[in-house]
């Protein structure tokens, strides 16, 4: 009698066919490992992500600035503090840019197909996206709603520009979040995951790396707006080693931030200076919570694996 091999509930039961040049039976932060380290290239590619976190926004605000001015607005891409619906928006489309730029680098720096960032499949795999939202979308919703009862800075709104915020966030927050994901926890997790000789060392230098440099972009030096940062930053890559893609991290990352955002037009605070402040003394004791709360996710998903391990990719047959 045949057999089958029972499967996590949270990976992707299907068998796809590896693409060209990805190598097979690997964990997902070992696809760009290889007989040399390549550490110039790895820089390199590095720099070009870097490049792409802030010139993309850059241009982007520059370009949608003069709609502002004629509005009668100086957006912070001028100097000014107007923190705009367009802005908003921009901002978004320019971060969601970093998931074609992070697979040109891939493809161009070590030959490696783009679609190969999105998992172990080289696909998006929507059913492991769809199970991290219905298992632990509402949790995580609740969880990080807990920062609305924090003090803040309200704002002077206007209708059209509540709005604009409201359906901006809605519609281009997963793209902002997905942008970010494949940046960081997809080419710069593979490329620090690939430097070491051991897949071990290998995903224990790829997870802090990663996570130690995205907490420092965020230029905080507030104790506990770092600390949850790290733990989040970790606990994602984490579960992209384990679930073998991007798929959960993109939707955790894009409910907490969609959640956040929405709190501006909904509580009429002051986004503009919300986002900026991150200076010590901005955070708090309550950002504790959500932490334990991604920590315990990443542990029941560890779990939901222990008989199969991390999801690797297709093996050449």
């Amino acid at each position: 009698m045949a057999t089958t091999t029972p499967r996590p509930w949270l990976l992707d039961p299907g068998a796809p066919r590896r693409a060209p040049a990805v190598p097979g039976g690997v964990e997902y932060h070992r696809v760009l490992a290889g007989d040399r380290r390549r550490i110039g290239r790895g820089l390199l590619a590095i720099a070009l992500l870097l490049a792409g976190f802030v010139l993309f926004p850059a241009a982007v605000g520059l370009a949608l600035a003069p709609l502002d001015t004629r509005l009668g607005h100086t957006p912070p891409s001028l100097g000014g503090t107007d923190y705009t619906p367009l802005h908003h928006a921009g901002s978004m489309l320019a971060l969601g840019l970093l998931v074609p730029w992070s697979m040109l680098i891939q493809r161009w720096l070590y030959g490696v197909p783009g679609a190969s960032l999105h998992s172990v499949a080289s696909r998006f795999r929507f059913d492991v996206l769809g199970k991290a939202l219905i298992a632990f979308g509402p949790a995580w919703l609740l969880v990080n709603a807990i920062g609305f009862l924090a003090p803040s800075t309200e704002a002077a709104w206007s209708r059209l520009d509540l709005i604009g915020v409201f359906v901006g966030t809605l519609l281009l927050t997963p793209l902002q979040t997905a942008g970010e994901e494949y940046g960081v926890r997809g080419l710069l997790f593979r490329v620090v995951g690939g430097w070491a000789r051991s897949p071990r060392a290998g995903l224990i230098a790829g997870v802090l790396v990663s996570s130690a440099l995205f907490t420092a972009a965020h230029g905080s030096t507030d104790l506990y707006i770092n600390a949850w940062y790290f733990v989040l930053w970790t606990c994602l890559a984490v579960l992209t080693w384990r679930t073998g893609g991007l798929e959960t991290a993109v939707a955790l990352h894009a409910v907490l931030n969609t959640v956040a955002l929405l709190g501006a037009p909904l509580l009429r605070i002051d986004l503009g200076a919300e986002l900026a402040d991150r200076s010590s003394g901005a955070g708090s004791a309550a950002q504790l919570v959500p932490a334990a709360a991604v920590v315990v996710i990443t542990a029941i998903v560890w779990w939901s694996t222990r008989r199969t391990g991390p999801a690797l990719t297709p093996s050449d047959r």
